[in-house]
């Protein structure tokens, strides 16, 4: 069997598409999911024993449960439970915001306690508010050690994306599953999804790197 060109450029534009859609979805999901990441992170390394709880118990029941199934409970499970309907686009970026939000959580959490906290206490006795502190004085130091494992998240969550197959979302996995159902050509079709995936990987590792070096992490 040889190895036909044409099929990948008759394909590249519907996989595009869905490379587009793989982009839209990981930016849309992690950017919620920074946000969560960071409120959930703080509580567990700042809050009281109930705010500590509350996140440790968020955290701990979405990383012992695969992404696969939380997507599929929001997209099916909520209809029934809550009356609550969202389209499978919806979905998929609510799964990402939830699913990486507990990750980022814990390397929040982690790079705000490994800052030596003389620095927490010199800035009390300063005589600034705590949030002040954190903002101004721990948060630069940790924010610099968070990059790496931020930048590992960020790659972990764009492959994920290739599981909401299961939900019909037309990403880039899908994509590439409809067009090979059509013209059984499964070599030429996932060879061209892996490039697709390795460039978008690539791209983000380049731009993590060269802003790990901007950022002279330590």
């Amino acid at each position: 069997m040889e190895f036909e060109w044409t099929v990948v450029v008759d394909a590249l534009p519907a996989l595009l598409k869905g490379a587009r859609l793989t982009i839209l979805i990981a930016l849309a999901g992690l950017t919620g999911g920074l946000v969560v990441g960071f409120v959930s992170g703080l509580m567990r390394a700042y809050g009281n024993a109930a705010v500590n709880g509350l996140a440790f118990t968020y955290i701990e029941l979405i990383r012992g449960t695969p992404i696969v199934v939380q997507v599929m409970f929001i997209y099916f499970a909520l209809p029934t439970l809550a009356d609550i309907r969202v389209d499978p686009l919806t979905a998929a970026i609510i799964a990402i915001v939830v699913n990486a939000g507990a990750y980022i959580a814990e390397i929040v959490r982690g790079a705000f306690l490994s800052v030596h906290k003389g620095l927490r206490e010199a800035g009390l006795a300063l005589g600034l508010p705590v949030w002040k502190v954190l903002v101004y004085i721990i948060g630069p130091v940790a924010f610099r050690r968070m990059i790496p494992p931020l930048g590992n998240q960020f790659i972990v969550s764009l492959k994920d994306t290739s599981l909401f197959i299961v939900i019909g979302v037309g990403e880039l996995t899908r994509q590439g599953q409809e067009i090979m159902a059509a013209n059984f050509r499964a070599v030429e079709i996932w060879s061209a999804v892996a490039i697709l995936y390795l460039v978008m990987t690539g791209t983000l590792t380049l731009i993590l790197r060269v802003t790990e070096k901007r950022m002279r992490i330590l």
